[in-house]
C-alpha cells in the first residue's frame, strides 16, 4: 500500500467515523430526552433492550475511528501538514469522550443491565440523570471532534511542500 493510499484511507476513515459517531451520539441524546417521560420500569426496559445492540455498534465504529485519528495525527506530524493541529484537537476530544464513557457511562450501563425492570432501584432517576448529563457532554465533545476532523481532512495537504533552492548569481 502506498503512502498516498494510506493517507487517503486514514483521512476518510477518520472523517467518516467522526461523522457516524456524532450521529450515533446525537441520536442517543434525542432518544434519552424522549425517555425522560417514561416511568422507571419502562425506562429500564428500553435501556436494557438498547444496551446489547448499541454497545457493540458504537465500539465497532469508535475503535477504528480512534485508530484512524491517531494515524492521522502521526502522518500529519511526519509530513508537517497543517492538518496536525486540528487532528490533535480531535484526538484529545475523542479521548476525553472515551474517558467519560469509561468513568461514568460504562459503569452505569453495567449497573442498569442488572436492574429488575419491574422494580427499579429507588434512585433510578438520579442514576439516569447522571448518565444523561455525562452523555450530553460526551456528545458535545464528539461533535466538536468531528468538526475538527473536517478541518483537518478537507482541503489540508499531507505532503511536504517542495523545497526550492534559489541560486543567486553573483553579478
Amino acid at each position: 500500500m502506498t503512502n498516498t493510499r494510506l493517507v487517503a484511507i486514514t483521512r476518510w476513515v477518520s472523517l467518516l467515523g467522526g461523522g457516524v459517531l456524532s450521529g450515533i451520539a446525537l441520536t442517543v441524546l434525542v432518544l434519552e430526552l424522549a425517555m425522560r417521560r417514561l416511568g422507571g420500569p419502562a425506562y429500564v426496559q428500553v435501556r436494557q433492550a438498547e444496551y446489547g445492540y448499541l454497545t457493540w455498534f458504537i465500539s465497532a465504529v469508535f475503535v477504528p475511528t480512534l485508530i484512524a485519528v491517531v494515524m492521522l495525527v502521526v502522518i500529519a506530524r511526519r509530513t508537517g501538514s497543517p492538518a496536525f493541529r486540528p487532528a490533535v484537537v480531535a484526538l484529545v476530544l475523542l479521548v476525553l469522550a472515551l474517558l467519560i464513557t469509561v468513568v461514568v457511562n460504562g459503569p452505569i450501563n453495567f449497573e442498569q443491565i442488572d436492574w429488575n425492570a419491574r422494580t427499579p432501584p429507588p434512585d433510578w432517576a438520579e442514576v439516569r440523570d447522571r448518565w444523561q448529563i455525562a452523555h450530553a457532554i460526551r456528545t458535545v465533545l464528539i461533535a466538536i471532534a468531528s468538526g475538527f476532523l473536517c478541518v483537518a481532512v478537507l482541503g489540508r495537504p499531507f505532503a511536504r511542500p517542495p523545497v526550492t533552492v534559489s541560486r543567486s548569481v553573483p553579478g
